[in-house]
């Protein structure tokens, strides 16, 4: 009796009709059963007299041990019978248990799940009574252990892309296409938030993604931090702009970091999702909001330790770092790459004359200048002091000519005051391009940027001498 659950009484929808009297029940059934067959035996001489039977016959000791006997005979059957037909069933229930729990715990240390398929592990399920509810309750228990296991499969899988990448554009192409995987999804995307601006930072599957930033479903649970279902009937057609397929259901999920929403994932299924993708979905969510909290944070880390803090252009380490890719990218490629280098004319004088206030004020303009003048994709930095680089990517040498002449132009316009005086300021420039100009290494081809920078300010300085 030590191995019953004495709380058994209590459960829902367990109600036990007979008292146990051991710890088995098949035993219990056996000592029932002969309970039942001496009850029989004894009962039987009482009816064989109301059918006439004589009592010197009916009452006889000798036939009232046989009608004993014939019971407990009866109940030895029964309880054989029970025992192929009930323990048989039972045993095969026992044995797909014991199967199930030596492959989730073998699954557990060795991660190889392939023993746990619900196929192998289901019992049939050949009768309609209670045994028969037995076996499909056992076999919704072993697919409810698979869907659950999809569904931690899943989450870690998503979970995997996203601690593999710091940058959030790699992050996000990696987490969105293992999250189609998962969860089923026909088209994903996601939208981050920062610094007030919403900006798509990838997309699967999904037409014009770009315009998911100003959707206004999109900006509503932005700004609520409500998650958003939409389910379409079937014989609605709607803009497809939105998605590449007309979606069946479309799930808007804000991607919250504490009580800040960083953005919206949105998903689009050409079916009702299942509850396993919901799960995937909302652990996705969560998990995407530490990663891409970490990848913003690492994101302005970068560029602000990109930036030279006087001008707000990049600084020496950065630029070179850019010139060594777009080196190797042109080495590889044999499209040319442009540097253009310049400084300020007589920049000693204006410090000498107005003081360094007024001279970091005049390279701050420079520098304004000298964004406004270069082109898209053009990197502009601080090389030192007064002296600026800038590598221009895809530019043969009237590129550079051009983007040169455009610089000391507009900087020639700078009129800057100081105690009274209007400060003008002039820069000389000197540029080359390669593979026009042969150079080993990105340090070769600045050296002989640097050399026409040098035949410029020697021929006069305010203008501009390429290689």
């Amino acid at each position: 009796m030590s191995g019953l659950d004495p709380k058994r009484a209590e459960r829902p929808g367990y109600r036990q009709i007979l008292p146990r009297l051991t710890d088995r029940v098949m035993r219990d059934l056996a000592i029932w059963m002969a309970c039942f067959g001496l009850l029989v035996g004894l009962a039987f001489p009482l009816a064989a007299l109301a059918f006439g039977v004589p009592s010197e016959i009916a009452l006889q000791p000798g036939f009232l041990a046989m009608c004993l006997a014939a019971g407990l005979l009866v109940a030895a059957v029964n309880w054989t019978l029970a025992r192929a037909v009930i323990g048989v069933r039972l045993r095969v229930l026992a044995s797909g248990m014991r199967q199930v729990e030596r492959a989730l715990v073998e699954a557990s240390f060795s991660g190889d799940w392939s023993r746990c398929d619900p196929q192998a592990c289901m019992v049939a399920v050949d009768s309609e009574d209670e045994l028969g509810e037995v076996a499909v309750s056992f076999n919704r228990l072993v697919t409810g252990l698979a869907a659950s296991h999809r569904v931690s499969e899943g989450i870690t899988a998503v979970s995997e892309q996203l601690s593999a990448h710091l940058d959030l554009a790699p992050l996000t192409d990696a987490a969105l296409a293992e999250l189609v995987r998962q969860a089923g999804c026909d088209a994903a995307a996601l939208v981050v938030a920062h610094k007030g601006t919403a900006a798509v930072a990838g997309s699967i599957g999904i037409t014009n993604a770009d315009r998911l930033a100003e959707n206004p479903a999109v900006l509503q649970v932005l700004q609520s931090g409500e998650a958003r279902e939409l389910q379409l009937p079937e014989d609605v057609v709607v803009d497809a702009g939105l998605l590449s397929v007309v979606p069946r259901d479309v799930r808007l999920l804000p991607v919250r970091f504490g009580v800040v929403t960083l953005g919206v994932l949105i998903v689009g299924f050409n079916h009702l999702p299942s509850a396993e993708a919901d799960a995937v979905l909302r652990a996705a969510a969560i998990g995407m909001a530490v990663a891409i909290n970490n990848a913003l944070n690492h994101e302005d880390l970068q560029r602000v330790a990109a930036l030279d803090q006087l001008t707000g252009l990049y600084n020496r380490r950065f630029g070179m770092q850019r010139l060594q890719e777009e080196f190797g990218r042109a080495q590889r490629t044999g499209d040319p790459v442009g540097v253009l280098m310049f400084d300020l004319d007589h920049f000693k004088s204006i410090n000498d004359s107005y003081g360094h206030l007024t001279g970091d004020r005049v390279l701050r303009a420079v520098a304004d200048c000298a964004r406004s003048a270069v082109r898209q994709g053009d990197v502009l930095l601080r090389y030192g002091g007064e002296e600026f680089l800038v590598v221009l990517p895809g530019a043969g040498r009237d590129d550079v000519q051009e983007v040169a002449e455009r610089i000391r132009r507009i900087v020639g316009d700078i009129e800057e005051s100081a105690q009274g005086n209007v400060v003008r300021v002039t820069v000389s420039l000197g540029g080359c391009s390669f593979p026009a100009t042969s150079a080993e290494d990105p340090t070769a081809l600045i050296a002989v940027a640097d050399q026409a920078l040098y035949a410029a300010k020697a021929g006069g300085r305010d203008r501009v001498v390429l290689a």
